[in-house]
């Protein structure tokens, strides 16, 4: 009997493709538009997590200031000496490394070419600490860091817009007013929250202060990267380094910190999860065409009803039982709901690949949600599709015979 009821559906389907496709677009439009948010919520989140991961695995970075915000800016908070990173990998348990880091934004030229680039004087560790891996080359090393030697690692941005296609290992790159040889070139990150991870120019931090920008102060540190052990509470770690450095900086019970130490995996968290409620609350609102579609099921269904009451009536004369009639009616919107929810997948799925492309971020495929949203179409043809073939169900076979 449901196979019957499906092969009439699709009759009348057919019968009538123009009011068909017009019944059904708002489902067309709801589906498409709850998984292209979701997937391309769910492509974002992803590459969020992916981008600030590059950063550095069990990561945190010590910064002066007290955070975000006005009071986070470091004005009057005083910078961290090379010691203070020494003795943060010797005193706190649970640290892995430290790397201490200097930042300048120095003039470099190579030949013609010349631009301003953010130079990062630091020490080896820095490197296993931010992940960062080589294209070509080495990395400079603990008799580079003690000699203060003139070499440097660029990144590929870095690469293209001083070399271009030109091999950079060896080459002599001016940096300010000194000279460096080009000893590494570091395979690409792309872009992430602090801006083109790529765009930099990473020098021993003896380099730093002894050739480029000199050193009037032993507290001329900017930054201390962090490494945690695997398997270490980071939150725990974070407040034993907090207690460390409020004793090394002699800070009373009851006064603020001059410095804050950033969590890289609690900032990804923060960051996904509004990344995740802020898709949630977008699907919601295409959520709402869905129901507008099945008003649209449902008012066409009530057409078709009035315009198909003799077939009815001749129907029920020839002994069909209203529950085939409600069966028939009820079949045809389902019908109807789910050629839209299939339609709508496909036009979600060109759009999600489309997009994902133009805004940058990975196609995520999402079965799930796929398969959530034709069910949920389905469910409008049930719910929007009962009123009508109720209606159907309940004609009198004298009445509807005698209709015109």
């Amino acid at each position: 009997m449901i196979w019957n009821a499906f092969l009439i559906a699709v009759r009348e389907i057919r019968r009538n493709l123009t009011r068909a496709f017009l019944t059904v677009l708002g489902i067309i439009i709801g589906v498409a538009a709850v998984i292209t948010m979701v997937t391309l919520g769910q492509a974002t989140t992803r590459a969020v997590s992916d981008q600030i991961s590059k950063l550095g695995s069990n990561l945190l970075i010590l910064r002066p200031g007290a955070g975000f915000g006005p009071r986070g800016v470091p004005g009057g908070s005083p910078n961290f000496t090379m010691e203070d990173a020494e003795l943060i990998a010797e005193q706190v348990a649970g640290v892995a490394a430290t790397a201490p880091v200097r930042m300048a934004s120095l003039t470099t030229a190579y030949l013609d070419e010349a631009r301003t680039t953010a130079v990062t004087g630091t020490t080896p560790a820095y490197f296993q600490i931010h992940q960062w891996t080589l294209a070509d080359g080495r990395f400079f090393n603990e008799a580079d860091l003690r000699r203060g030697a003139a070499v440097c690692v660029i990144g590929n941005t870095v690469r293209n817009e001083l070399f271009g296609e030109k091999d950079p290992i060896g080459q002599r790159l001016r940096i300010g007013s000194t000279v460096c040889e080009v000893i590494g070139l570091l395979a690409s990150k792309g872009q992430a929250g602090m801006g083109d991870q790529d765009d930099t120019i990473i020098v021993p931090i003896t380099t730093l202060q002894r050739r480029l920008v000199g050193r009037t102060s032993d507290h001329d540190i900017n930054m201390i990267s962090i490494s945690a052990e695997d398997g270490v509470d980071t939150e725990v770690l974070t407040t034993d380094i907090t207690a460390f450095m409020r004793e090394r900086r002699h800070l009373q019970p009851g006064e603020d910190n001059d410095f804050h130490v950033f969590d890289t995996r609690q900032i990804t968290e923060a960051l996904t999860s509004s990344t995740r409620m802020m898709t949630m609350l977008l699907a919601a609102v295409a959520g709402v065409s869905l129901l507008v579609g099945g008003i649209g099921i449902m008012n066409i269904m009530l057409v078709s009803v009035t315009e198909r009451t003799r077939e009815i009536g001749i129907r029920l004369a020839l002994g069909a039982t209203a529950g085939e009639v409600l069966m028939q009616f009820l079949v045809e919107a389902i019908t109807l709901a789910c050629v839209g929810g299939l339609i709508g997948m496909l036009c979600a799925l060109a759009l999600c690949v489309a997009l994902s492309g133009l805004i940058g971020v990975p196609f995520v495929f999402n079965p799930m949600i796929n398969a959530a949203a034709f069910c949920f179409s389905a469910v409008v043809g049930v719910v929007f599709g009962f009123v009508p073939a109720r209606s159907a169900a309940r004609l009198d076979p004298i009445n509807a015979l005698r209709h015109e």
